[in-house]
């Protein structure tokens, strides 16, 4: 593993032990040339994920960039960090089992907006603003009224 700090290709491991909810190994490491410590995690991929975007552009899943947008989304809202990640396995699991190595932006952001109503009425409002591009305070009322008439 590469020294994040100075960038050697030489490291040791410290300590390992499976991460909080058993998805992944945190491993403690030690640079053998600067001996810097720093984490890393180790995942199980059952296979390469490819997003087909809405203009069909294709890249490669990036967990981090689902993460981040949900990181985003629950900002100052009483879900905590470990909630988001497990959202995130879970996503990627369910992804994984589909058994296609290409997924669109679509089913990932269906399974997100699954995921936060579940967690979070106000989060999965403000991700639906941006994947669904609301741009006028109408969009907001349609989407909300189904909530409300089942709170009723």
């Amino acid at each position: 593993m590469r020294c994040p700090f100075c960038h050697s290709e030489d490291s040791q491991v410290k300590d390992s032990r499976t991460a909080e909810d058993g998805s992944a190994i945190r491993r403690r490491r030690v640079c053998t040339v600067c001996n810097a410590r720093f984490t890393t995690f180790e995942r199980v991929q059952l296979r390469e994920l490819t997003v087909v975007k809405k203009n069909n552009f294709k890249v490669p899943f990036d967990r981090d960039k689902l993460s981040k947008s949900l990181h985003i989304a629950t900002r100052k809202r009483p879900v905590e960090m470990k909630q988001v990640e497990n959202l995130v396995n879970q996503i990627q699991r369910q992804l994984e089992e589909l058994g296609e190595t290409e997924i669109t932006s679509t089913q990932i952001g269906t399974l997100a907006m699954s995921g936060l109503l579940k967690l979070d009425k106000v989060a999965y409002i403000r991700y639906a603003s941006v994947y669904r591009n609301f741009s006028e305070t109408k969009d907001f009322e349609e989407f909300i009224r189904p909530l409300l008439e089942e709170e009723n």
